[in-house]
């Protein structure tokens, strides 16, 4: 990659996706796996409560992971290509302003990286089918013998990849590989984005909350339209043994 390069960050959910992937994933992966939905709406709740009594993101997105405790990770990344193709398929996964975007830097030969609170086995895919150059995610821990999440996230540095976790990440791929920033532009939808929006020289948000995209056009940010999620496609139910994200905790 050449020196001072331009590049393109994007944060996904709800900004290249229409919805929140790592919950549709969860949804689909628990449900996939023998669940009955009220475990999903457990789950989801207690995570929401957490919000709601001031737990920060970064804090809510280490329990999301503990959802997993126990589950093979092989087995979530096999479910993982299995809901992305349902999603890609039911269309209306991606937000089309922010794809054509994508799409424009690539063509224009400009490195495209994902940025995320999620993790791999959902991301993976979809990197894979708008040809990302990198994955910049949060990272969960698997047990090296039994292959299995901790429910834990791994010890590096930048997790989970939240705000200015963000911020580090970009900064040190910039760096690794010949990135100028001040020529880059990065795009979200949320005000914990920001960080990533202001270490560029361009931002663009979608316009998904009134508060980020008045801040946008103070600042003289580009504003692109956010879409609707569509229905989340139905699993294949496998209906095997009992995982731990059967009970909520």
């Amino acid at each position: 990659m050449c020196s001072n390069a331009r590049a393109a960050f994007f944060d996904v959910d709800e900004t290249l996706t229409t919805g929140v992937s790592m919950f549709r994933f969860l949804r689909y992966y628990l449900e996939a796996i023998g669940n009955p939905p009220e475990v999903y709406q457990c789950h989801r709740e207690r995570l929401r409560e957490m919000n709601e009594a001031g737990a920060g993101r970064e804090e809510t997105n280490r329990a999301f992971y503990g959802v997993f405790e126990g589950s093979d990770a092989a087995e979530v990344a096999s479910i993982a290509e299995e809901w992305f193709a349902a999603e890609t398929a039911a269309g209306g996964f991606l937000n089309p302003g922010t794809s054509r975007a994508l799409r424009t830097h690539r063509e224009r030969g400009e490195p495209v990286v994902l940025v995320s609170g999620s993790f791999p086995a959902p991301l993976e895919p979809l990197r894979e089918h708008v040809r990302a150059d990198h994955l910049l995610c949060t990272l969960p821990e698997i047990d090296p013998v039994s292959g299995r999440y901790t429910g834990s996230l791994r010890n590096v540095a930048n997790q989970p990849m939240i705000g200015d976790a963000k911020v580090a990440a970009v900064e040190s791929l910039a760096a690794a590989h010949g990135i100028d920033l001040g020529r880059s532009v990065a795009y979200g939808d949320h005000v914990s984005d920001l960080p990533l929006l202001e270490l560029t020289g361009e931002a663009v948000v979608v316009d998904r909350d009134p508060g980020i995209t008045a801040h946008a056009r103070d600042r003289g940010w580009s504003v692109l339209p956010s879409a609707p999620p569509g229905s989340l496609p139905a699993p294949y139910r496998r209906g095997g043994a009992a995982s731990p994200a059967e009970t909520s905790r």
